[in-house]
This record gives structure tokens, sequence and C-alpha cells, in this order.
């Protein structure tokens, strides 16, 4: 018998794996927060909001507006609620509401102010097994999903069987799969990246060029490295993969990441609070570089990439002073 699925979260990456799961046959539950989008879609076959242009297999999709319902419906549980929102969307779940669940993190953020991963967080407070829970993760923008080009995607467990299980979900002829034990890994990856693909915009706002980039991705990649090796130690890491070097070059260089866009606009000289309203989403790396750079601040361990983006996004230092000395931090 077939595993049920459920989807929590309505942005365009979880409209993208709705998409890729119902192309699959796969039926799924999907919880939205917004009654709004929920009957839209429900009326138009349409998400509102996110991969507009995607006509969704209605006969496949049960629409859900209770978050807990939800997730008792399915034995899969994939989360794809902004890290922003996640401790806000799961208050008053049951402690147990996520056991004998498999659960798949679509999150590449750490959570604000708990300053953790999903899955630290989870079992802290619902007693999640390890050995249940997966990510997935990857050089996939969900735009590209949406018109079906040829995509990529890492799906990480320290428990190979789940890597295997969920990988096989979503494997078809516009999405390869790849499998890997480095959740831990695989994850920071994602935070960091985010956090380089918004320099990497605020570089392009102030008007450096391809060359410069190239040379600060390049550094912004080994500074990664040297992270991973002291925060994640469980593992080896295969840093030569699209998981890791893949992500970070699409989302540094690509007009559809988000957070390369927010970038730019604060590189073109716009507040945060003015580039939030511009952008109308989520930038993950904009709450990651405070984590991070916590993280770190406990750590007593120092990245001078992220700190300069730190010290842009959270204490208004100018764009240009802070790239002056990423400059010389470039070689």
């Amino acid at each position: 018998m077939s595993k049920t699925i459920t989807i929590l979260g309505n942005g365009s990456w979880s409209s993208a794996l709705a998409k890729i799961l119902t192309d699959n046959g796969h039926p799924i539950h999907w919880w939205m927060r917004s009654p709004e989008a929920l009957e839209k879609l429900r009326s138009t076959s349409h998400n509102p909001h996110y991969l507009t242009s995607v006509t969704y297999d209605l006969t496949l999709i049960d629409l859900c507006s209770n978050l807990e319902e939800a997730i008792q419906k399915a034995d899969i549980i994939i989360i794809g609620i902004p890290s922003a929102f996640v401790v806000e969307a799961l208050q008053g779940c049951a402690k147990n509401c996520f056991e004998n669940k498999i659960v798949l993190s679509a999150i590449k953020g750490i959570l604000p102010n708990q300053n953790v991963l999903l899955n630290d967080y989870l079992s802290t407070h619902f007693h999640l097994d390890i050995d249940t829970y997966g990510c997935i993760s990857g050089p996939c923008h969900a735009e590209e999903v949406a018109t079906e080009k040829l995509s990529y995607l890492t799906f990480a467990s320290s428990n190979i069987e789940v890597s295997k299980e969920t990988s096989a979900l979503f494997a078809n002829q516009y999405l390869h799969t790849i499998q890997s034990n480095d959740v831990y890994g695989v994850q920071y990856a994602a935070v960091l990246k985010n956090i380089y693909a918004l320099g990497a915009g605020i570089a392009h706002g102030l008007d450096y060029g391809d060359n410069f980039l190239s040379v600060y991705i390049t550094n912004c990649f080994s500074e990664l490295q040297q992270f991973m090796d002291v925060i994640s130690t469980q593992t080896q890491h295969h840093y030569n993969t699209s998981a890791y070097l893949g992500d970070l070059l699409v989302t540094c260089y690509s007009l559809h990441s988000r957070n390369r866009t927010f970038g730019n606009f604060i590189g073109k000289g716009y507040t945060v609070n003015a580039a939030k309203l511009e952008l109308n989403m989520v930038a993950e790396g904009y709450f990651a570089s405070k984590g991070i750079y916590e993280i770190c601040e406990r750590m007593h361990y120092e990245l001078p990439i992220v700190n300069c983006i730190y010290n842009i996004l959270w204490k208004q230092q100018s764009a240009q002073a802070a790239f002056k000395k990423i400059e010389k931090l470039c070689s």
C-alpha cells in the first residue's frame, strides 16, 4: 500500500512540490494558511499567488485548512512553510503529532531566534526521531519546475532508506533525484548559500561585474566548507555535488533567486524594509545571516563574508564599505 502525503505550505516551493507529486499520479493533502488562496485553487485549479501558470489536477488533491488534521491524514509530511513562520504554524499541535511519520523539510533556512535546523527543533519540541527525517535540497528553482525544465533534487537523511523511499516519489522525466546521508551538511549548505546569494545580489546592485562575482562565489564556497568542517563532523561532506556547489551557483547567478533579487535592491540603496516590500516574498538569507552570525558568535568562530552581509542587513553598515572589506578578503 502506498504511503499518503501531506504538504504544509503555500509558497512557490510547496507549489512546485505539489506539481511534481501530482504529475507523478500521487494523491496529496495540501494545507494552506490562507482560506482565500485555498478557495481560489479549489475553484480555478490554479494557485492565485505562486506558479500561477500551473494547472493542478484537483482529483488528486485534498485541500486542507486545519494543519493538525492535515498532519494526521498522512504518512509523509513535507514542511514547506518559510522558516520564519514554522514555530507559529506548529503551535498548538500535539507533541506526538509526527510519531510514526516521515518528515521531509523543504525549508532552506534555520528557524529565526531558535537558530536551529528544523530537525533539531522538531526533536526538542515534538520528539521527532532523526531516522524518520529527511530534507529536500539542490539547485531547483520552482519557476523552472513549473515549466518542466530538467532539474536535480537531493534527498538527504541519516536513514538512507528514507532518502530512497521519498526520492522515488518525485523522480520523473524532468526531475532527477539523488540520495544522500549528509542531512546536516546539506541543510547548512542551503542556509549559507542563501546568505551568499544575497551578497551576490548586493554586489550586482553596487555594479560589480561578473569577474568579481566569480571570485566572490569562489571565496564563499571556501568559507562554506570551512564552516561545515567545524559545525558538522558526523558525516563526510561531498562539496562538489549539486546540493553544495550547484545550489550555491544557481542561487547566486539566477534571476529566479529571491535572495539575489533582495540583495540587488539593497545594493541599489533600498532599505531592508523597502526591499521586503518590493520583493513581497520571504528571502531566507535575510534571517539566515543573523542566525549563522549568532551561531558563530556562540562558537567563537568567524565567517568574514557572512559577517559583512550581516552588518549590511542588521547593523545598517554601508554596502559599499562592507564590500570594500570583501574585496580584500577575496583572492
